[in-house]
């Protein structure tokens, strides 16, 4: 599918440096399982954006925290657009990736994180369908939080700053409180499906699951 919208998906991850990401995890598979783990979602997630880039000619950007540009582009490849999340909560880290979409002329952005092993190339189409009619999508975690957030240029100053301000960032409120706000500004808004992270010990078979599901096919 060609859309003659200018259409950007933001890719959140962390660089895989061992003792440095996905901590929570450490205990159960050390530094570098921890670390391996983190690579290896982010590349089966990478993996399914690069599909729906290919159908829908639309830009892909990493946005990472840890390592560097040269590393990542080891790591990722050269042709992706990198820039790094900055400084600041969850919050004023997409605050600031939609922003610079907006300034770089996109007319929808999409930011999903890159440990959701259930995430599909069919679940991100629908993001960017869902901003032909609405101004927002979410993609509902089930801790609370959200894996997508999804939104257009000519709602995003009506929408900011308040949608990632005083927002109890790593809670189970997370997409209640913010959904408050979108109700409050008037926005429209869809849902996705709901869908698991990992980030504790207990959500590993989430990924393990999706593992064996991959192996049927």
């Amino acid at each position: 599918m060609i859309t003659t919208r200018r259409e950007r998906l933001c890719l959140f991850t962390r660089y895989p440096e061992p003792g440095t990401t996905k901590t929570r995890l450490i205990p159960v598979l050390g530094k570098k399982g921890a670390a391996d783990l983190q690579r290896r979602m982010t590349v089966h997630t990478l993996e399914k954006v690069r599909r729906l880039a290919a159908r829908r000619k639309m830009d892909v950007e990493i946005r990472y925290e840890g390592g560097d540009e040269w590393r990542m582009k080891q790591w990722l490849g050269t042709d992706l657009v990198l820039a790094a999340q900055g400084t600041g909560d969850i919050g004023r880290r997409m605050a600031r990736a939609l922003h610079t979409a907006l300034a770089d002329g996109f007319d929808t952005t999409v930011i999903i994180g890159s440990d959701i092993p259930g995430i599909t190339t069919g679940i991100l189409a629908r993001a960017f369908g869902w901003l032909e009619q609405k101004d927002l999508v979410f993609g509902p975690a089930k801790d609370g939080g959200y894996y997508l957030i999804g939104i257009r240029a000519d709602c995003l100053n009506k929408a900011a700053p308040d949608l990632f301000n005083h927002i109890h960032w790593g809670t189970g409120t997370v997409l209640a409180e913010t959904l408050h706000v979108v109700d409050t500004l008037g926005l429209s808004y869809s849902l996705l499906d709901v869908l698991g992270d990992v980030d504790w010990p207990a959500d590993i078979p989430r990924w393990e699951k999706t593992l064996e599901d991959m192996a049927r096919y």
